[in-house]
């Protein structure tokens, strides 16, 4: 038969054992925490590299781009542009406008005819042209879908210039009642900002091009369409299909004949 004193041995064996196996346990369960804290740091540090935001930043175009596209167009280089736009007390609507206007630019020349049609217009533009307004202004605006034409005569290149005055409409289409009119492929008419905002402004179609019937037409192309043509194959900056030129093109010199 087991003595008392056995049985207090006993037990102050079985309690040295609990104490080790809970020793053992407590070690083991810091273990097993510090390898989760470093499978979770990794994870995340993991995640972070894999899921890194792209660049916020709005890259310009690369001079190399810029040139691959002046190639494509035709265009070379040119020298230093006109940025600011000379201010006109009043728009000079009167006078012997001009036949042709050419514009001489580093892409091609480009010949344009005036329309009788549009007398104020083209004393408007024929003055603009003989005062070297439109002489190293860049034409900053192209579009190559839903309608077609290259935009020019805003010496700031912004879109926004204007020769300090505004004059009334002539010579729109007659559209009948329709929303839309189609100018057809050659034509040049005058950009604005609503009724009777016309300034400097204009674009050149280069493919039939569904638009409001609200843009004074004042001539046609005769020659050097294939020189918008090339301009518009380059495309547009950025590779959407509104916007500046990817080739660089400059009116050098407008001549009213």
């Amino acid at each position: 038969m087991s003595t008392k004193r056995d049985k207090e041995l006993a037990r102050a064996k079985w309690e040295r054992q609990q104490v080790r196996r809970a020793a053992r346990a407590q070690r083991q369960s810091i273990i097993n925490r510090s390898i989760l804290a470093g499978i979770v740091v990794i994870g995340i540090a993991a995640y972070a590299i894999a899921n890194k935001p792209a660049s916020t930043t709005v890259s310009k175009p690369s001079q190399s781009a810029s040139s691959n596209a002046n190639t494509a167009a035709g265009c070379k280089s040119t020298g230093p542009l006109k940025t600011a736009a000379k201010q006109y007390q009043s728009a000079p609507l009167t006078g012997t406008p001009a036949k042709n206007l050419i514009l001489n630019t580093n892409c091609g020349r480009i010949a344009l005819a005036l329309d009788q049609k549009a007398p104020q217009t083209s004393n408007v533009m024929t003055h603009l042209a003989k005062d070297g307004y439109f002489d190293m202004t860049a034409c900053h605006r192209l579009t190559t879908s839903g309608f077609y034409v290259l935009q020019c005569g805003d010496p700031t290149g912004t879109g926004t210039g204007s020769p300090g005055f505004k004059f009334a409409d002539e010579n729109l289409p007659n559209a009948n009642g329709a929303s839309t009119y189609n100018y057809n492929r050659g034509t040049i008419a005058m950009a604005n900002g609503g009724p009777g905002t016309n300034g400097s402004q204009f674009f050149i179609v280069y493919n039939k091009s569904p638009l409001p019937p609200n843009y004074s037409i004042w001539g046609h192309v005769t020659s050097g369409l294939d020189v918008v043509d090339r301009i518009a194959a380059a495309g547009v900056q950025g590779g959407g299909t509104d916007g500046k030129p990817n080739a660089n093109v400059v009116i050098e010199r407008a001549q009213a004949q």
